[in-house]
């Protein structure tokens, strides 16, 4: 198996690899996540590709870049479709901005978006896959006692589904995977399309 190099911070990023029993290292670039992009999908495909890139750019700096190295990166994004399009929601910059995205997700449905990015032997592909979430109606004291958990905190649209907010979910449509951080079935589908003849990934 080649080399695998995960472009991430994310611990649920790291758990998904570890459960698809994958040996990894991860390797962290920070990247501006600044962008004028509006549509989701096209948004988390972008930023998984700037990380993605960063880290191929530190390694090949520290001249430990294997042309085989497999690099994996990912990002999320939670959009709510409104009147006026899309709404975005990325991680919360405090309680308040938390508060105001799970009211908004309260008793409604929206769509998760992951961007996944794949580099090996010199070249790059992106792609994305989004799942259908649909929230219960959420109290205030619910809302509040969520944020009060810490567990909004560094999450795309103030919610982890593998957490406590599990329990606010009415039902979902896709794959589980995407809402948690990795998009499990189109990164097979990436890999499978854009590397032919390569050992399976997973």
């Amino acid at each position: 198996m080649r080399k695998i190099v995960l472009a991430s911070a994310s611990p649920r990023r790291r758990e998904i690899l570890q459960k698809l029993g994958l040996e990894f290292e991860v390797l962290v670039a920070d990247v501006d996540e600044a962008s004028d992009e509006r549509d989701p999908g096209a948004l988390c495909a972008q930023l998984a590709r700037r990380k993605g890139e960063a880290a191929l750019a530190k390694l090949q700096a520290s001249g430990r870049l294997d042309p085989e190295t497999l690099i994996i990166a990912s990002d999320t994004v939670v959009a709510l479709e409104t009147g006026a399009g899309w709404e975005i929601f990325g991680k919360p910059k405090d309680e308040a901005d938390a508060r105001r995205m799970l009211t908004a997700l309260s008793g409604r449905g929206h769509f998760v978006y992951s961007g996944v990015y794949l580099w090996s032997g010199g070249r790059g592909v992106a792609s994305f896959d989004r799942t259908e979430v649909v929230f219960k109606p959420l109290a205030p004291a619910q809302i509040d006692d969520y944020i009060a958990s810490g567990e909004p905190f560094g999450k795309a649209g103030s919610y982890a589904i593998q957490g406590l907010a599990g329990a606010f979910v009415a039902r979902t449509e896709g794959d589980y995977y995407t809402v948690v951080g990795l998009p499990v079935e189109e990164l097979r589908r990436l890999y499978g399309a854009s590397f032919p003849g390569a050992e399976p990934l997973c």
